[in-house]
C-alpha cells in the first residue's frame, strides 16, 4: 500500500497539442480525413512488411509487434492493429533512444536506433524497439517511423523467465545506440545484440524486418506530407488530434462524475507464492478521466512489474475500448482526457534494476480492474470480467537425431471473455492482444516436436447467467523430444469477475502428465525438464456471467445444449426452468 507521504508520480498528454488555446483548427476536413487515412494505410503497409519478412511465428502469426508513425514532437499520427497493449507505449521507445544518442541533433538521414531498456520501452528486454527518424529532402527532421517486436532471445537467464529477481536476469540491455549510422550497418552493435542470442537465426531476420518496416514507413510519411506540403500537413493532423480527443471525451462525459474502484487479483509473482490482490482507482470529472495504480504493493522480488510506460499503455488501452475508439486507428488525441497516477517504486512503476519480465500479466489484471470500475460507473454497460490471461507456455530443447535447437515461443492463448448486457461473451479472445492471432495446430506440428491432441471448447466453462460469459477451451499436445518448459499460467485462483446476479466462470488452470503416469499441476516455472512422452493439457478460462441465469432465455440453453458448450448437468443446475 501507498507509504504516508510518498511522493506520486502523474502523466498526461493534455498539453500535446498546438492548438491547446481551444480555439479549432482551420484545416480542411476532407484533406485532414485524407490524411488520417493515408496515415493508417502507411502504418499498416509496415504491418505488412514486417509480416512478410520476419522469421519467426510469434511476429508474423501471433503479431507479437508494434509499428508506428510519429510527428516531430513525438505525438502518435497512427499505429497499425497488431498487439493492443503496445499502443502508446511507442512514444517512450522513441523519446528514450533519441536521448540516449544525444538528441535529435545527433539525428541524421538514414540512422536507424535499436532501444529494448526495459523501463524506457514499457516491455521486457525482448521486446526490442528499432526507431528511424525520418527527414526531408531538404533535411528537415519531420518524424519516427518504429517498430518494437518480441525477440525469441536475447541471453536472459532462460528463453523466456518466470523468477527473476532483477533486470540483469532478464537479458542484454541495449541502452539506445545507433544500428546504422546515415545508412551504413554498424557491424560492432549487429554482431554484438546477436552474440547474446540463443536463436540467431532468426533473430537476426526478424531485427531485418523491422529494419525493413521503418523503412517503408519512413517513405510513406514523406510522401504523404510531400503531397500536401508542410504547413497544411501540421494543420490537418491538429484537427485529427482533436476529432480523437472529443470522441473519448465524449464518452466520459456520459459517466456520472465520481470515484470508482475495481479490485485486481494474480496468483503469485512468480517466486513467492502469496497471492496478490490490488485495487485500480478511477475518477470521472467531467470529461477527463484519472486511473490511479498508486495503492497498488511496492514492486515484487518477482517478475509481475510492469514499467511505468506499459502502465500508461494499458490505461488507454482500457479507456480506448470502453469508449468504442478501438473502432478507429488511434492518435494522440483519443489520450489527452487521460491523467494516470503511479507510486514510483511500487508494481506499476517499477524502477531499476527491480525485475519485470512478466510485465504483461498484472497489466492484463489491471484492465480487467478498469473494466470494472467503469462497469460500476456506468450502471452495468460494460461487460463482465473474462480469465485476464493468455496462458502462454513456452518450451525449447534439442532435436535427438540432428542436434538442431528448437523453440516453442509465443503460444500464447486467449480465453472467454465477460458477458454483456445484451450478449453472451466472445471466446478466444484477450483484451491486450486483440489483434493478435492463433497459431494453427498445423503450424505448430510443422515447427516444432509435438502432437496436437486435443483442441476443443470446454463445456460449463462460461459463467451462468442472463448472458452467459465466453467458453473456456482446452488444448492438449504430446511432447515428442525432451523439452524445457517454461509456463506463464496465471488467475488459477480467482476467475472472472460477473455482475448483475450473473456468475463466475472458470479459472485456467495447467497439467502436466508425465510419461511415466503421474500428473502435476504446475502455474509459473522456468526450465522444468519434461521427458518425451509427456503431455501438456491448458484449460483456458471462461467469462462472467451477466443477469440472473434465471431470466435466460430457454432457446438460448437448449442451443448451448445442442452445441455442447454446456452439460444437462450444469443446465439443470443453473437453468431449471429451460429443462
Amino acid at each position: 500500500m501507498q507509504a504516508p507521504g510518498a511522493a506520486l508520480h502523474v502523466y498526461s498528454n493534455r498539453a500535446s497539442s498546438a492548438s491547446d488555446s481551444g480555439k479549432p483548427t482551420e484545416a480542411d476536413p476532407v484533406t485532414t480525413q485524407i490524411i488520417r487515412h493515408a496515415l493508417s494505410s502507411a502504418a499498416r503497409q509496415m504491418k505488412r512488411a514486417t509480416i512478410r519478412t520476419a522469421f519467426s511465428p510469434i511476429i508474423y502469426e501471433a503479431l507479437d509487434f508494434a509499428v508506428v508513425l510519429y510527428d516531430r514532437r513525438i505525438r502518435m499520427l497512427a499505429q497499425a492493429p497488431t498487439l493492443p497493449i503496445f499502443v502508446g507505449t511507442m512514444g517512450f521507445c522513441i523519446e528514450g533512444a533519441v536521448q540516449a544518442v544525444g538528441g535529435e541533433r545527433q539525428l541524421e538521414p538514414g540512422d536507424v536506433l535499436i532501444y529494448n531498456v526495459p523501463y524506457g520501452t514499457g516491455s521486457h528486454a525482448q521486446d526490442c524497439a528499432i526507431v528511424m527518424p525520418v527527414f526531408l529532402p531538404d533535411g528537415e527532421l519531420v518524424g519516427y517511423a518504429a517498430n518494437k517486436a518480441h525477440w525469441l532471445d536475447i541471453g536472459a537467464k532462460a528463453p523466456y523467465c518466470t523468477d527473476t529477481t532483477d533486470v540483469y536476469q532478464e537479458g542484454v540491455v541495449i541502452p539506445g545506440v545507433k544500428l546504422y549510422r546515415a545508412g551504413k550497418l554498424n557491424e560492432d552493435i549487429h554482431r554484438m545484440a546477436l552474440a547474446n542470442c540463443r536463436f540467431k537465426q532468426p533473430v537476426n531476420g526478424d531485427l531485418n524486418a523491422q529494419v525493413a518496416s521503418c523503412h517503408v514507413g519512413a517513405r510513406e510519411l514523406q510522401r504523404v506530407i510531400r503531397r500536401f506540403g508542410p504547413a497544411t500537413f501540421a494543420e490537418c493532423i491538429e484537427r485529427m488530434f482533436d476529432h480523437g480527443e472529443h470522441a473519448v471525451r465524449q464518452f466520459i462525459a456520459s459517466i456520472p462524475d465520481g470515484t470508482y474502484h475495481g479490485t485486481c487479483h494474480m496468483d503469485d509473482n512468480g517466486v513467492d507464492d502469496d497471492p496478490i490482490r490490488f485495487e485500480v482507482i478511477i475518477t470521472i470529472d467531467g470529461s477527463n478521466v484519472r486511473i490511479d495504480f498508486s495503492s497498488a504493493p511496492d514492486a515484487q522480488r518477482g517478475p509481475i512489474n510492469a514499467p511505468f510506460p506499459s502502465t500508461v499503455s494499458a490505461s488507454r488501452v482500457a479507456l480506448m475500448m470502453a469508449a468504442g475508439s478501438a473502432r478507429e486507428p488511434p492518435n494522440e488525441g483519443h489520450f489527452r482526457p487521460l491523467e494516470i497516477v503511479t507510486r514510483p517504486g511500487s508494481m506499476f512503476h517499477p524502477l531499476a534494476p527491480q525485475p519485470c519480465y512478466l510485465y504483461g500479466w498484472p497489466l492484463m489484471s489491471a484492465i480487467e480492474g478498469i473494466f470494472q470500475a467503469l462497469a460500476t460507473a456506468s450502471g452495468g454497460k460494460l461487460p463482465s470480467g473474462g480469465a485476464a490471461d493468455t496462458a502462454a507456455v513456452q518450451f525449447y530443447g534439442q532435436r535427438s537425431r540432428t542436434g538442431e535447437p528448437f523453440y516453442g515461443g509465443g503460444l500464447s492463448l486467449p480465453v472467454g471473455q465477460g458477458a454483456r448486457p445484451s450478449c453472451d461473451g466472445p471466446t478466444l479472445y484477450v483484451p491486450s492482444l486483440a489483434q493478435s492471432h492463433l497459431q494453427s495446430p498445423e503450424l505448430m506440428e510443422a515447427k516444432l516436436p509435438i502432437q496436437c491432441e486435443q483442441w476443443e471448447f470446454t463445456p460449463d466453462s462460461g459463467g451462468p447467467g442472463q448472458f452467459r460469459g465466453g467458453s473456456g477451451w482446452q488444448v492438449a499436445y504430446r511432447f515428442l523430444e525432451d523439452v524445457m518448459l517454461i509456463s506463464t499460467i496465471e488467475r488459477t485462483q480467482v476467475p472472472g469477475w460477473a455482475q448483475c446476479g450473473g456468475l463466475a466462470g472458470a479459472a485456467n488452470r495447467l497439467e502436466v502428465e508425465f510419461a511415466d503416469g503421474h500428473t502435476e499441476t504446475l502455474r509459473k516455472v522456468t526450465n522444468r525438464k519434461i521427458p518425451a512422452g509427456s503431455r501438456l493439457r491448458i484449460y483456458l478460462g471462461g467469462g462472467g456471467g451477466y443477469g440472473a441465469p434465471s431470466t435466460r432465455a430457454a432457446a438460448a440453453v437448449r442451443r448451448d445444449l445442442l452445441n455442447g458448450m454446456i452439460t444437462m448437468q450444469h443446465a439443470r443446475k443453473y437453468y431449471p426452468h429451460a429443462v
